[in-house]
């Protein structure tokens, strides 16, 4: 399958916690995420007369992600993301973070190491939503 094809919804996901965004453009924020993150699109449904879609799934660093446009006439509105970031634990900060700013992500917070040992920073993406980076302490 190719990164653009569309297929049902059925593909399984992975992870524990599946993270569900709803976005303004959730087919522009696949395509984003391909290019900042790595993504792999596995599963989209076509977008509406609007040119919405009701859901994306993609594989970001062996996890799931899902998305969604907004749908306000179904009770479904647009707000703002807050009071939350997405994790991406990682084993080269470095690339991670410059193929993300590279795509157009706004840097929050400078990756650094922190006080507990880890390298950690924030970005955030097109659509407003905080991605935190981790690189973990090597084991002494």
């Amino acid at each position: 399958m190719s990164e653009t094809d569309t297929t049902s919804p059925a593909v399984p996901p992975k992870g524990g916690v599946v993270a569900y965004l709803t976005l303004d453009g959730a087919l522009r924020a696949a395509e984003f995420y391909r290019n900042a993150f790595g993504a792999t699109i596995v599963a989209s449904i076509p977008p509406d007369e609007k040119g919405r879609t009701m859901h994306v799934h993609l594989v970001i660093n062996g996890t799931s992600v899902m998305l969604s446009d907004a749908f306000p006439e179904y009770g479904h509105a647009l707000q703002t993301p807050q009071s939350f970031s997405l994790l991406l634990p990682v084993e080269d900060i470095a690339a991670w973070w410059n193929r993300a700013v590279a795509a157009g992500a706004e840097v929050v917070m400078p990756y650094q190491e922190m006080f507990w040992g880890d390298v950690y920073g924030q970005l955030r993406d097109p659509f407003g939503v905080i991605w935190a980076m981790n690189q973990a302490k090597p084991p002494a």
